[in-house]
């Protein structure tokens, strides 16, 4: 079965909505510079409403070790996930499991770059946008998902109700990863949005 998972919350009632909906993770932003971005203060209060059995995930972007460290002590993180130019070591110290996006560009060797993180628990496929660390709701070549992989791929980038059981067909991911494709506004998570894209996905097992 396909993982789902949805990023960018910013609000307890989304976090809900993810839940009812019945993805397996949601992922909180850690970065300044992104409109999704969320404080630990905000994070803390999304995560206390959670069910069990649903993952929260903290995206990072290029982070001072200290400011990881200090969010993990505050918020109840289940997984790491990196989108900036961190290497496999500096991902590895903070002793919780870990997510490197690779940004895939049209000339990428995907294969190539995944081998520089071989402690990493998956692989985060994300649409390359100069200056950019991700939720841009651009889709890549799809036909640059690798056949084999020796680490779980979660695909991301464009995704949307419309088009992920097209996704899902052509590159068989372990999981996908939507934010940008479920939201009424840069942020705001759409219930019927979240509850159409999971659905789509459910029809794909």
């Amino acid at each position: 079965m396909t993982k789902i998972k949805i990023c960018g919350i910013t609000r307890p009632q989304d976090a809900l909505a993810v839940a009812a909906a019945g993805a397996d993770a949601m992922g909180l932003v850690f970065y300044a510079n992104s409109s999704r971005y969320v404080s630990v203060e905000q994070a803390q209060a999304i995560v206390q409403v959670l069910p069990p059995f649903i993952s929260s995930v903290g995206l990072f972007v290029n982070p001072a070790p200290e400011y990881v460290k200090q969010v993990l002590a505050q918020v109840p993180l289940s997984c790491l996930q990196f989108h900036g130019q961190e290497t496999d070591e500096f991902c590895q110290q903070f002793g919780k499991p870990y997510l490197k996006a690779i940004h895939v560009r049209e000339d990428s060797d995907v294969a190539a770059m995944i081998a520089h993180y071989p402690k990493c628990c998956g692989i985060l496929l994300d649409t390359y946008v100069e200056g950019s660390a991700g939720g841009n709701g651009l889709k890549f070549n799809w036909h640059k998902m690798p056949q084999q992989s020796t680490k779980p791929i979660i695909l991301a980038g464009g995704l949307t109700s419309e088009n992920v059981a097209e996704a899902i067909a052509l590159t068989r991911p372990y999981a996908v990863d939507v934010s940008s494709g479920v939201e009424s506004a840069p942020g705001i998570k759409s219930v019927e949005k979240i509850n159409a894209f999971c659905q789509q996905v459910k029809t794909c097992q």
